[in-house]
């Protein structure tokens, strides 16, 4: 204290020289005491003025570069990058004869037309049909004598003397055939799967005329329900497929399949392997596809001049909210074997048309934000994502983000979107990690990269 008096006094004197102050006013002063006090008065007065004049622009700034807004960290996101597109889908029907494919359940993949006829090979020009005919047979019987349900077995027939003779008359033309005893007797639905499982021609002729009187009367309610449905390019002149001018297209025959699936008799009948009567013994359904790439159904048929024919539904599951519902036709193959290897093969490969993406993984890194003293949290994606694609249809990204707002670990600041035909997929885009604040010396150093 007494050092900072006399500073004081110092002060005091040298003001005083400066007013021209001699040395004999100086001497009465110290002399007396009230002008003691007033000196040292003046003294601390002049101490805190020199204190404020040499400190306080440095601690205006030090309070302002500690308490000043920081500039927003910087950001660096980029969206993810799409998957290049695989190649393009070949479902490559065989190379002889015709085919055509419809597939319902996937128009939102395929196109609308897919339900109709989708994809085809070769003419669509009547060709003989063969046994195919059968599932004409029985879907015109069942129009006049329709089952109600799976338990009703529907009328019975009764075979006489003239009905086992056509067992002869079908066996010489090296037709397809099964037992018929005279004075047997069998139900419609028993009879109709005997005429569709092992394709017994003479099941057909006799469920034929026994439905509508005669040969000739059959083939006049067969054109009848031909016309009624649309299927103009069909001509059946006789039940069984054995006369070459049974014809149809394979447009038609699509048609007709979508029927036969859709009629629960003729559907099940034509998906059963075997069946066993009293008198027929054990029967095997001619065609050898069933199970095969989810084909459950329809008929098989083969002409000796015109060659082999299918007429095959499937099921077929790719991973849409339903299986694939899958009608298609072979005409004209050199054998049972190859239209049947055909259509699997045509399956399989529409199968493989359709795929399952992985897009992104949960806490996959997108970007950062970086401040300006060095610290930094990453941008992520929150969840995982995938779309069902077919063939070669691109996926398109987009992706939208905000600036974060409370700057903390999980904060959602946008999303990410994928999208390929009718199918997509988002997750949300999340901070991860926390910004560490900057130490009061980076604060104190650093007053161009403040506010």
């Amino acid at each position: 204290m007494e050092e900072r008096t006399r500073d004081g006094d110092d002060l005091v004197e040298f003001a005083e020289m400066l007013r021209g102050g001699g040395a004999t006013d100086r001497a009465a002063r110290a002399i007396d005491p009230a002008a003691r006090r007033r000196r040292r008065r003046r003294g601390l007065i002049a101490s805190a003025v020199v204190a404020v004049v040499v400190l306080a622009p440095p601690a205006g700034y030090a309070a302002w570069a500690l308490n000043a807004p920081l500039r927003a960290p910087l950001a660096a996101i980029t969206a993810p990058s799409a998957p290049a597109a695989p190649p393009a889908a070949d479902i490559r029907f065989a190379p002889d004869g015709v085919a055509a494919l419809s597939v319902a359940g996937a128009e939102a993949y395929l196109g609308p037309e897919a339900a109709g006829v989708w994809a085809r090979y070769g003419d669509d020009e009547p060709r003989p049909i063969a046994s195919i005919t059968k599932l004409v047979t029985a879907l015109v019987v069942l129009d006049a004598f329709p089952l109600a349900d799976a338990s009703d077995v529907g009328p019975t027939l009764t075979f006489d003397r003239a009905d086992h003779a056509l067992y002869d008359a079908y066996f010489v033309r090296d037709a397809t055939i099964a037992a018929m005893p005279a004075g047997s007797s069998m139900s419609l639905r028993d009879a109709l799967a005997t005429m569709l499982v092992p394709s017994a021609s003479n099941y057909a002729e006799v469920i034929a005329v026994w439905a509508f009187g005669s040969v000739d009367g059959y083939r006049r309610a067969a054109d009848r329900w031909l016309s009624a449905r649309g299927l103009e390019r069909t001509t059946i002149v006789e039940p069984t497929g054995l006369d070459p001018r049974n014809t149809s297209t394979p447009t038609d025959l699509i048609a007709l399949g979508r029927l036969a699936k859709a009629d629960p008799t003729v559907s099940a009948i034509a998906a059963t392997p075997s069946v066993s009567f009293p008198a027929t013994g054990p029967l095997a359904n001619t065609n050898r596809m069933l199970g095969e790439m989810g084909i459950d159904g329809l008929k098989t048929g083969t002409l000796e001049d015109s060659g082999s024919n299918l007429l095959y539904s499937a099921t077929v599951d790719v991973g849409t909210a339903e299986p694939l519902r899958v009608i298609g036709v072979a005409l004209g193959g050199a054998s049972q074997q190859a239209v049947g290897a055909s259509a699997a093969g045509v399956l399989q490969r529409l199968a493989a048309g359709f795929h399952r993406t992985a897009l992104a993984q949960p806490g996959q890194r997108i970007g950062t934000y970086t401040t300006a003293w060095g610290s930094s949290l990453d941008v992520v994606l929150a969840e995982g994502a995938s779309l069902l694609t077919w063939s070669d249809t691109p996926i398109v990204v987009e992706m939208q983000h905000r600036e974060p707002v409370e700057w903390v670990d999980g904060e959602t600041i946008g999303e990410v979107t994928w999208t390929a035909g009718p199918e997509t997929d988002s997750t949300p885009v999340v901070l991860e990690g926390m910004i560490e604040p900057p130490t009061a010396w980076w604060r104190l150093t650093h007053p161009g990269e403040i506010g």
